[in-house]
């Protein structure tokens, strides 16, 4: 395409990431939140989130907490306050890019739209393909189901450095290394989750503990392994490592059925830890932990940000777009026929009632992972050991 005498575009100096929901793709955002400070600047950085979403920003400590703008959830009246007051702050800081990485919903479109910044970003309808969301972004894009959500998101901060009338056609190759984010906990936080092991199960001291992330709960049950495989799995962990410690981790709202799982196990080195740290303490107890089993949630995003192993199962969804990037995160995905279901484009629903998806990722598949995992932990332990 021809852009001879075309403007170059403009220089942006204040960026506003949308970003609502989902905790775990806002750790994979962490690349293009970075892209973006390499262009204006830490302090020009800004984001709006759910409130019971923010605390994954604060966490990785990447943009002023003062930067960090919420819309509270719990009632429409609060709901519709909250944006308001959102949009006023946004317009009054005078941000003038904003991308709309949420996955073509309608309501962070026209919230973009609102606030009034002269570059916008977000994916758009082309020929029918997703949700119409209308005309909305200045700056619009493919979505891409072949790249990875990470560098998806990097691809829309680089989109701000292109002529809009060329887009979505991009000559842009994201990154196949990025940075991951770190968190760091103090020595007062690992006292305190250490205190609280040994009051959940005082035998525990310093010995080895693998968690198991059961998900009983879940918004979306399509992503759930059975239950009864997380204590199976549990059983035949403690049985081959005398030494270990399972602890089986969840959302308050998890308490009672993982407790009932753990209850199932009649185990003394079995600890229900469900509902009994905040957000921010479960990872310091990852930082504690050596591996975690989860399913594809935003625990096993969480758990990336520290050095535990991770072990995520995937069904619905593929772990070619969604899984952690780090070095230490492993994805098992059976890879049936009609798996992935779930994507961008059907607005993450499924006629699927029955995830034999999950199903087909068997005790002895999860189980073998964790076991090279464990077993490559205690050779390095020992050889380090030897060493000094």
């Amino acid at each position: 395409m021809d852009t001879a005498g075309r403007p170059e575009p403009r220089q942006v100096q204040r960026i506003l990431f949308v970003k609502l929901a989902e905790q775990g793709s806002t750790v994979l955002a962490y690349p293009a939140i970075c892209r973006s400070i390499d262009m204006v600047g830490r302090e020009n950085v800004y984001f709006v989130v759910f409130d019971d979403n923010r605390f994954i920003l604060d966490a990785m400590e990447i943009i002023p907490e003062d930067n960090v703008i919420t819309i509270a959830t719990q009632n429409l009246f609060r709901f519709a306050l909250t944006t308001l007051q959102s949009v006023y702050r946004v317009r009054k800081i005078h941000v003038d890019a904003v991308i709309d990485m949420e996955f073509l919903t309608r309501f962070s479109a026209i919230l973009t739209f609102t606030t009034g910044a002269q570059s916008r970003v977000g994916f758009h309808t082309f020929f029918g393909d997703g949700p119409y969301r209308g005309d909305l972004m200045t700056h619009r894009l493919l979505y891409n189901p072949h790249l990875h959500t990470s560098q998806m998101f990097e691809t829309m901060v680089e989109a701000l450095t292109r002529d809009p009338a060329v887009l979505p056609t991009f000559d842009f190759k994201p990154s196949a290394y990025q940075p991951l984010p770190r968190f760091r906990s103090s020595p007062s936080e690992v006292a305190e989750i250490n205190a609280l092991l040994q009051r959940e199960n005082p035998g525990i001291g310093s010995a080895p503990l693998i968690l198991l992330n059961p998900n009983a709960s879940d918004l979306l049950p399509l992503r759930r392994w059975p239950p009864l495989r997380y204590v199976e799995l549990a059983g035949r962990l403690l049985e081959r490592y005398p030494e270990l410690f399972i602890g089986f981790t969840g959302a308050p709202g998890e308490a009672t059925p993982n407790k009932q799982l753990a209850d199932e196990m009649g185990s003394s080195r079995v600890i229900s830890l469900a509902g009994k740290t905040t957000l921010r303490q479960l990872l310091v107890l990852y930082t504690r932990s050596e591996i975690l089993v989860t399913n594809d949630s935003g625990p096993a995003h969480f758990a990336s940000m520290t050095p535990i192993h991770v072990v995520a199962l995937f069904g619905p969804e593929t772990p070619a777009l969604f899984a952690a990037r780090s070095s230490n995160a492993t994805a098992l995905w059976a890879g049936i026929a009609c798996s992935p279901c779930v994507n961008a484009f059907n607005n993450r629903q499924s006629v699927c009632r029955n995830n034999v998806c999950m199903q087909a990722i068997t005790v002895d598949d999860v189980f073998k992972e964790v076991t090279r995992i464990y077993d490559s932990l205690r050779r390095s332990t020992f050889a380090n050991s030897s060493a000094e």
